[in-house]
């Protein structure tokens, strides 16, 4: 036989099994032996670019292709296909766009790769105008040709949404996937990556129902669910189905044997720690085979939004160590957990991973240490991290607006809610919650009014519990103490008993004991057991002698079951936490914590310093309630500070709850006489000494 008789043999058999060449060399062998033996047809050119694609030789590929006067179908396929490969879409399209000029009429095996790359290009016009000529063709009923046609309209609602106003992504959804709902229909044959997209793209589109009915309906149609269908709509689960539900499909997954799967697992690890079932969220981590960062992140997200936040901080450092490389949603979700344990030194770890992560410029990330770093009390390390973001989203702007309102610059805070607005960024009722904060914290009274009311009149909002409370504390903190019992006793919605708290806590800042009962009545009637409200009343009662109804009320919490949350505060030293409770000597340094505390106490008496002991919840003597102060537990952490750092270093506490008026006097003390900083947060706010006063202005 021939030389040219064996290349034609050989091309016939590569049209027939293409996969016989293996290896980039053995194409060029092909190749140069159709060059020595004989002229290459445009069939046999075809045939070797499809080989030259398969193998990622687009150059060699591109090169032969333009060698052809009139290319074929089978070459321009492979070439449409490589370039969508190798997400060169824009040339996949444009080559598309030269084959139809070129007279050529695609066939089945080329749209796939065209609708995919409209898709990827987020090009919806191109692919409508591509369907169009599909159903031209006659080609709608070709099964590759209709997947990739729903899975471009259901991918494309999804990346239109992030271009559009969510009002209006949300008054086209219904039209979106009844394009993808219409293709799916009209197909004569589906399989299961058919039947995947319609789930996936209801699901996507927040149509959940019609995500489990399509499901419902798959299996009627004798295809079983796979892992991508189940891992689609287990997320339904966790955001508007009952989660036992769910647990049904756990039950399904586990009998198909397929519990293993990353994808599967990652998605019942979410939808178990959305539900706040975080046990059963652990359990299915646990059982995992292999750990992605989705299923590291949807646990890591879960432990924050059920308040473990240790635990996600232990979680994160052990996706570190498995060598799991986090992404923007890791750090978006751990970065919370930093922000509410008030651990600076953690939150800077994170921060230089972000920044070798190669993350630096990411508004999502950006914005999470914006809200860190002002939560730990780094005002000035947040507002430098804004200051150089690219773009603000209402995010990273109610971060640093809320930062600056707890931080008791209010001026400031409401200075960035007016360029906020300046810039086009429409509040939302979360940035109304910061500027009312702010307001209240600087007694802008008249402020807040206008913007309480603009929430309504002017941007559509309705006002929460929260902007209720702001408004309230807002009043109380003036002085206006009945006008704030008015304004709660009208709210639109019933107030809580926290609304009503911020009332309370007014009434005993300015020694209202009369009214603080009727807020305090108020208060049990939709909250028996607030402990809060007990404690305020008891302080008051006892700062008042009234020793029979605060005994009283001790009895009642006593019936209750009530037991008074034990007052503790925190510093980091060395990236170790040490803790202090009130009254508590147990810590190893309490000795020279306890010489510390004894020589600036004279010094303090020498300044002015009197003990307030009208908050001393004892009937003891003057000297025995002195003594108690004296063991308060922000105390012990400022003084364990101040004897192990040196000379100028900021004091960083953290405690639980609302920091007493003794001790507030004290430490602006401790700050003059020491010439330190000394920064507090409490559960209310943060408070800055330094030089005998406080950010706060001595009401919190």
């Amino acid at each position: 036989m021939s030389s040219s008789s064996s290349a034609k043999a050989l091309i016939k058999t590569l049209i027939k099994n293409p996969t016989r060449i293996k290896t980039k060399h053995q194409a060029k062998q092909l190749h140069a032996q159709f060059l020595r033996t004989q002229s290459l047809s445009h069939t046999s050119a075809s045939v070797i670019i499809s080989l030259y694609t398969n193998l990622k030789l687009l150059h060699e590929a591109s090169l032969l292709f333009h060698t052809l006067d009139s290319p074929p179908v089978l070459a321009w396929k492979s070439l449409i296909r490589s370039f969508a490969d190798q997400s060169l879409f824009s040339r996949a399209l444009s080559s598309f766009v030269d084959m139809r000029a070129s007279g050529r009429c695609p066939d089945h095996n080329v749209f796939p790769s065209v609708l995919k790359s409209c898709t990827m290009m987020s090009d919806l016009r191109f692919g409508e105008s591509v369907h169009g000529y599909v159903i031209k063709l006659g080609l709608d009923c070709d099964l590759y040709t209709c997947n990739a046609l729903m899975n471009m309209y259901a991918k494309l609602q999804g990346m239109m949404g992030l271009k559009t106003s969510a009002r209006k992504v949300f008054d086209e959804m219904p039209q979106r996937i009844d394009s993808v709902r219409k293709v799916f229909e009209l197909m004569p044959r589906k399989d299961v990556v058919s039947w995947n997209t319609i789930v996936s793209g209801y699901a996507q589109s927040g149509m959940y129902e019609d995500a489990l009915r399509m499901v419902r309906e798959m299996g009627s149609d004798d295809i079983k669910p796979d892992a991508f269908t189940l891992s689609s709509v287990l997320p339904v689960f966790s955001e508007y189905v009952d989660v036992n539900k769910g647990r049904e499909i756990h039950g399904y997954v586990i009998r198909r044997g397929i519990d293993a799967d990353v994808y599967i697992g990652s998605s019942l690890v979410d939808m178990y720690a959305k539900s706040a079932r975080i046990e059963d969220s652990e359990r299915v981590f646990s059982h995992l085979l292999r750990r992605d960062s989705i299923s590291y992140n949807s646990l890591v997200a879960g432990y924050v939004q059920n308040g473990r936040y240790n635990e996600a901080l232990k979680l994160f450092r052990g996706m570190v160590n498995a060598k799991v490389r986090p992404g923007p949603v890791a750090f978006s979700s751990v970065l919370p957990a930093c922000a509410h344990l008030s651990t600076l030194h953690l939150g800077k770890q994170l921060h230089g991973y972000v920044l070798r992560g190669g993350y630096g410029d990411n508004m999502f990330i950006d914005s999470a240490l914006v809200d860190m770093y002002s939560k730990c009390g780094s005002i000035k390390a947040a507002r430098k991290i804004f200051d150089r973001m690219n773009v603000h989203d209402e995010v990273s702007w109610t971060a640093i607006i809320m930062g600056h309102a707890l931080h008791g610059h209010g001026h400031e805070a409401v200075s960035l809610f007016e360029e906020m607005k300046l810039k086009g960024v429409k509040p939302n009722d979360v940035a109304f919650v910061a500027v009312l904060t702010a307001c209240s914290h600087v007694g802008l009274v008249d402020k807040a009014w206008g913007y309480f009311n603009s929430m309504t009149e002017v941007y559509g909002l309705n006002p929460g519990l929260e902007h209720y409370a702001a408004v309230a504390d807002l009043l109380g903190r003036a002085g206006k103490l009945e006008e704030a019992f008015d304004f709660i006793s009208n709210m639109r919605v019933d107030p809580t008993g926290s609304v009503w708290s911020t009332l309370l806590s007014s009434c005993s800042v300015h020694k209202n004991l009369e009214l603080a009962e009727k807020v305090a009545e108020k208060i049990f009637a939709v909250d028996s057991e607030n402990m809060g409200a007990y404690v305020l009343m008891c302080n008051m009662y006892a700062s008042n002698g009234r020793w029979k109804e605060m005994a009283r009320l001790r009895l009642r919490m006593k019936k209750l079951g009530l037991r008074k949350k034990p007052a503790c505060s925190w510093i980091e030293f060395k990236n170790k936490t040490h803790g202090f409770v009130s009254g508590d000597r147990s810590h190893s340094s309490m000795e020279r914590i306890n010489e510390f505390l004894k020589e600036v106490m004279e010094q303090m008496e020498k300044e002015g310093y009197v003990a307030d002991t009208s908050g001393v919840l004892h009937d003891v003597d003057e000297e025995h309630k002195r003594e108690l102060l004296f063991g308060h537990s922000e105390r012990l952490a400022v003084a364990f500070g101040i004897i192990n750092t040196e000379p100028g270093t900021t004091i960083r506490v953290t405690k639980n709850i609302r920091i007493c008026r003794d001790c507030h006097v004290a430490i602006k003390f401790i700050s003059k006489i020491t010439e330190r900083e000394i920064i507090i947060r409490d559960n209310s706010r943060f408070h800055h000494f330094n030089r005998g006063s406080c950010s706060c202005g001595d009401y919190w």
